[in-house]
Order: C-alpha cells, then structure tokens, then sequence
C-alpha cells in the first residue's frame, strides 16, 4: 500500500511539473496572482499552521527550522540530524457561484521541492516553489445575454530559495531565506462591439500584456522551545520578511482578431506593439509588501501538540502600475490559524495506524483585496495524515492532506468560490554524513 502511494504521489508530482496552471480562480485577475505557496503539506493539514518545527520535516515558512536539536534515537544516534528532503503537488476542485449562475474549475499543480541539510549547529537549504498563480478566463455579459467582454490570463511568480539556520541554544535558533523571484504573467482582453442591428462586428481589438518580473527578498525567523513540565513542551516562532521590490519588464500590443460565436475560438490577423518606453511603463517596480507572523502552542513531545498563529502583511502598500483598474484597490491582509496533532503511539511495535500522524487545523483570512467595496475574505478547514514509509527508523513518509474553503462573496454580483484541495507529499530523511566507528 504504502509503494504505490509513493508512486501515486510521484506521478502526480512529475505530471504537475509539466502542466503548470496552479489556480483557476477568477480573483488570481488582480494583483500578481493568488497566493500559490500557503506552507507545507503538513502545515495546511494543520490550517496552515507553521510555528511547530521538528527534526523530521522541512519546515519553508521558517529558516530557523534548517536548525535544531539531535535525534536521540534510531541511526543517528544523536550525533546529527538526517538530511531532509521533501517534494509535493496539489489538486483542486473549484465551484464558482455568482448571482447570474455557477460554473466549475479543476487544476493540478506542483508545489514545491526542497533539501534541508544539517552541518553542527548550522542547518542549510534551498529548494523551487510556485509563489503565485494565475488562471482566470473572465466574461461580461448584458442584460440581453450578449457577450461584452472577454478576459484571459495565465503565469505566475515563482522563489528560487537558499537560507540557513543556526542552533543559538538548545531552545533558540534563527535562520535567514533569501529569494530569487522570477516569472511572468500574460493577459488579453477584448471589448466585443456590436453593429446597430445587434450582429457581433467581424474584427474586433484585442489589447495584449506580458508582464517579466524578477527580484530578490529576505525572510527571517526565530524558533523557540521549551519544557514547562515534565511531560508538555511550549514552542512559539516568528518571522519576518521586509519590503523588497520587483523589476516588471513589459510588453503591450494590439491584435486585430475574429472571434468564432459557435466554438469560440479567435483568429489573429495582425499586431501591432505598444510604444510603452514613450508612457514611462516599458520597465517598472512592483512593491512586494513586509510580512510578519508569530504564534505559539504547547504540546507532549512526539505525541501530540495544538498551536495557534497570525499573520499580517502590509498589502495596501502593493501596486502595479502597467496595470489598473477602477475597481478593486487593496488594504492590509491577515489570517489566524488554530491547528495540531496527534499522534496514537509513535514508537510502536505492532499497529501501523499506532504510528500515523492526524492532523486537523482551521484558518480565517482578509485576503487584502477589495473589489467594489467588498473585502475578499477567506475560510478553511483541513485535516491530513503522515503515513510512515519504509523503515520504522529513518522517519520518513508520505503525507496527506484535504482543505476545504470558501473565498469571496455573491456580493455586488462577485463571485464566491468553493474549493477543495487535495495535497500530497513525500518527506524522505537519509544520513549522509555518518562517522564509521572501527573497532
């Protein structure tokens, strides 16, 4: 059972890797995206909660994870902690609900892949993730049923990362990620005109962006642990990442197409490329805004554990001047997370489920987008498993989690989406730096 799941988990995985739409939310429209990266597979099975950090899993919300004390038991003999290495991909399935009717999205998408590699009281990683997403196709409709417009968009930001961490005490570590962000968003938008008896024009104006953007930003954190008895452990975890900047080179032209009212489809006829370097947008700056995060919970070592986090971003600071609308703008986001696990018998001898890790969290969130002065707001709920893989000493294994949430409002004629995701990954551990004893 568990060799085919690692061999479900992998295909799915290499399959997202080539087939890179991560959302198709109509709300990724704004700004650069929806946030594609919400933690790991472990932390959104907890809500998304990211302040417990362990020996076992890659932890990419918080540097200070690259850090921390020895496994006392198994191969390691607490001479080192285990290379960790870590990749994931997640499904959803999306219903889309407006006042005018319903429609459904599905998507299939890689996640992340990251190697966490331990050196004394040093910790170093790096990895590749999909940061936001975008994948709308949008259309304005009349009264009379005709079709107004149409909007089309795809791309997304991805992190390049490398950090490190380093075991201050035995209860406090730190750590520093800095980030290569790179990618590009593409959108095209039509205003279908209509003759006076009613008939769709023959050629119609399209406008056509692309937006390459890149840039560097830092994120730091602080890992703290401690026993308040003998038995219950108290953890808090905080980080930061300050304001940086995105480079947006871009392109913008106009194409002269037809547009198929049976199938649909448009053809091109001829194009013509925006002077951009006249208006002052060929190269601009897009403000990624400082975010921070703190939480804390309390739990029995290796068996199970409840925290709690909030998260705030300066999101109101965000802008993009090659692209503006009249009604949306953005205000500062947050979100509040209460998850935690449990874990039956981790050492046991007999009774594989004994050993499964149940996770279960919930999340409450201001998006920060405001769109004709209503706040876009986010719900979810989650539950997951960590199912141990190969040999009982070396920690690994294959974790599953389901979300189930609800974003947006039926508002103002908006759309309300309800979706839910299926993620799956595999945490694999190796010693690779053992000292051979001869005797």
């Amino acid at each position: 059972m568990i060799k085919r799941l690692i061999v479900i988990c992998v295909t799915i995985i290499g399959s997202c890797a080539f087939a890179q739409q991560g959302t198709s939310s109509p709300y990724s429209f704004y700004g650069i995206g929806s946030l594609k990266f919400k933690g790991t597979v472990e932390n959104r099975s907890m809500g998304g909660l990211s302040v417990y950090l362990d020996s076992i899993h890659v932890n990419l919300r918080n540097p200070a994870s690259y850090a921390g004390n020895n496994i006392k038991s198994g191969p390691f003999d607490g001479e080192s902690r285990p290379v960790k290495f870590t990749v994931a991909g997640t499904s959803t399935d999306l219903n889309l609900k407006s006042n005018s009717g319903e429609s459904t999205g599905s998507n299939t998408s890689f996640d992340y892949l990251a190697l966490s590699i331990p050196i004394g009281k040093f910790g170093f990683g790096f990895g590749l993730l999909p940061y936001t997403s975008v994948g709308y196709k949008l259309e304005d409709f009349s009264d009379d049923g005709d079709l107004q417009s149409r909007y089309r968009g795809d791309g997304g930001l991805n992190k390049v990362f490398a950090g490190f961490g380093y075991q201050i005490t035995d209860k406090l570590s730190a750590g520093l990620d800095m980030s290569y962000n790179f990618g590009n968003i593409r959108n095209t938008a039509i205003s279908v005109a209509y003759t006076p008896e009613g008939d769709v024009v023959e050629f119609q104006t399209r406008e056509n962006n692309r937006s390459d953007l890149s840039g560097l930003n830092l994120n730091f954190g602080l890992s703290y642990k401690t026993m308040i008895t003998d038995k219950l452990e108290l953890s808090a975890a905080a980080t930061f990442s300050p304001q940086s900047n995105l480079s947006s080179r871009n392109e913008r032209s106009f194409s002269t197409v037809t547009i198929n009212t049976v199938n649909e489809n448009i053809s091109v006829f001829n194009t013509i490329e925006a002077d951009l370097e006249a208006q002052g947008l060929r190269d601009t700056k897009l403000v990624l805004p400082a975010r921070f995060s703190i939480g804390g919970g309390i739990g029995k070592p290796k068996s199970w554990y409840v925290g709690t986090e909030y998260t705030f971003q300066n999101t109101s600071d965000f802008s993009n001047p090659i692209f503006t609308n009249e009604i949306s703008s953005f205000e500062n986001s947050s979100q509040f997370t209460l998850g935690g696990f449990f874990i039956p018998d981790y050492n046991a001898f007999s009774g594989y489920l004994k050993r499964v890790v149940y996770r279960a969290g919930v999340n409450f969130a201001d998006t920060g987008l405001v769109i004709k002065n209503e706040t876009i707001k986010e719900f979810g709920i989650s539950f997951g498993l960590g199912l141990p893989v190969g040999s009982r000493s070396l920690f690994s294994n294959a974790n599953i989690g389901v979300e189930f949430g609800q974003r947006g409002t039926t508002n103002q004629n908006l759309i309300q989406e309800n979706f839910v995701n299926f993620n799956l990954s595999l945490s694999l551990n190796a010693r690779w730096f053992e000292q051979r004893k001869y005797f």
